[in-house]
């Protein structure tokens, strides 16, 4: 499982703790630093079958400041893509990826409900 995180970011802090505390692997990637490819982008998209806006850090500077708000409605999958790839801080965190489930964001019972399934 690939634990994709800022290390500043509280809510990644809680993902990460949350995981330790019920002894789940994962391997850890900083998602600024190792950015997401469109490759992996595109494949964790498809898998998910989330609406690709899911993915974008909605609430981050870097967001606003690109005016995405406005810009993504009329972009083609394939520039959401470029565009995600380009900058770790446009992609929502933490991302969990696995053989059999994405997560965005860390909502505790999601995570829960999640993890208890796959028990």
């Amino acid at each position: 499982m690939l634990f994709l995180e800022y290390p500043k970011c509280s809510t990644c802090k809680k993902a990460k703790k949350w995981l330790d505390e019920h002894g789940i692997a994962y391997d850890d990637r900083h998602i600024v630093e190792e950015n997401p490819t469109q490759e992996e982008l595109k494949t964790w998209y498809e898998k998910s079958g989330l609406p690709l806006k899911r993915f974008f850090n909605t609430s981050g500077m870097k967001y606003r400041e690109l005016k995405l708000k406005d810009r993504l409605p009329e972009m083609s999958e394939e520039e959401q893509i470029e565009i995600l790839a380009s900058d770790g801080m446009l992609v929502k965190r933490p991302l969990v990826i696995d053989d059999d489930f994405i997560l965005i964001g860390f909502k505790e019972q999601q995570w829960k409900e999640t993890f208890d399934e796959e028990k």
